[in-house]
């Protein structure tokens, strides 16, 4: 029997990546509500408590309320949104991170940010291996393409043909730091500086790092190792071997995908490292992400539908 999905907020752009993902997949029925009443409470109730995985791609406090209507019903459900990302009760979406086994057996799934699945690739790893210290002042620099701003940002820079890049976050209080914080591990939180540029989709996430300041005897090599021995097996998340490179860039038509790749480069004495990872923020950053963790819960082959 087919697993009963319904995806809230599937008019959004991650939802409708999602949808356009499960089309086709007999493993699921989709459970679909017209126009008329995809915005109506009994409606959207009656669908939630139908569906054996509800999957939440909707503003925080509107997914919220959604988890209040599913209340009563047996119904597993995948957060697309930030709302439960350090909720207790809630099982953290980044199986890599946490465990296939965590993610499988849970009703509560909350996907992970676009941002901090950069970040927490790179540093939760060596935060746990003991090679990076969890009271180290951390840097995260990312620039993302205007997509993972949803339709009002995408409509901006459609509209707005001289805007070609955006930083934003200035208050240093941006809704991912608590995320990026709790899920490596750390004691103190990040310095966020988040960025937009003229593409669509794709985005470089950077922690800089002093290794002479850290430890005398830290080398770019053991990290980029330490990382490669987690991420061993993986479909999904790759290290890129030692190699010099002359730049890393992101483009207007960059290709839909739902893999990462991590990067490790260090000075000729290294002493400094820059850690990047490069993804794509509809692919593992949003709904590429729900997707594997919802092969995961229905006991698939984890990259089944994917695009790697």
């Amino acid at each position: 029997m087919a697993t009963r999905i319904f995806i809230d907020g599937a008019a959004g752009t991650t939802g409708l990546e999602i949808r356009d993902r499960l089309r086709g997949r007999d493993e699921f029925e989709l459970i679909v509500l017209d126009d008329a009443s995809r915005k109506d409470e009994a409606a959207r109730r009656d669908a939630l408590h139908a569906a054996d995985i509800a999957i939440l791609c909707l503003p925080d406090d509107a997914a919220r309320a959604a988890v209040k209507l599913a209340e009563g019903s047996d119904t597993r459900i995948i957060d697309a949104s930030s709302a439960h990302r350090v909720a207790d009760g809630w099982t953290y979406g980044f199986p890599e991170l946490v465990g296939r086994e965590a993610v499988a057996g849970a009703q509560f799934v909350s996907n992970p940010g676009c941002y901090p699945t950069g970040f927490l690739a790179l540093v939760a790893p060596l935060v746990r291996a003991g090679l990076l210290p969890a009271d180290w002042p951390y840097t995260v620099n990312a620039v993302s393409g205007y997509s993972g701003g949803g339709n009002a940002l995408i409509e901006r820079f459609r509209t707005e043909a001289d805007l070609g890049f955006r930083t934003y976050g200035l208050d240093l209080a941006h809704r991912h730091r608590p995320e990026m914080k709790r899920h490596a591990g750390l004691k103190h939180g990040v310095i966020f500086a988040p960025s937009v540029a003229r593409v669509y989709r794709g985005m470089l996430v950077e922690v800089p790092l002093h290794l002479g300041a850290i430890s005398g005897d830290l080398t770019p090599d053991q990290l980029r190792d330490a990382l490669s021995q987690h991420y061993a097996g993986s479909g999904v998340i790759t290290v890129a071997p030692k190699e010099p490179a002359a730049e890393l860039v992101l483009r207007e038509d960059e290709a839909a995908s739902d893999a990462m790749t991590l990067y490790v480069f260090g000075n000729e004495g290294g002493w400094h490292t820059r850690l990047i990872a490069r993804l794509d923020n509809l692919g593992k950053g949003a709904s590429g992400a729900a997707i594997q963790n919802l092969n995961i819960m229905c006991g698939l082959p984890e990259t089944t539908g994917l695009r790697l």
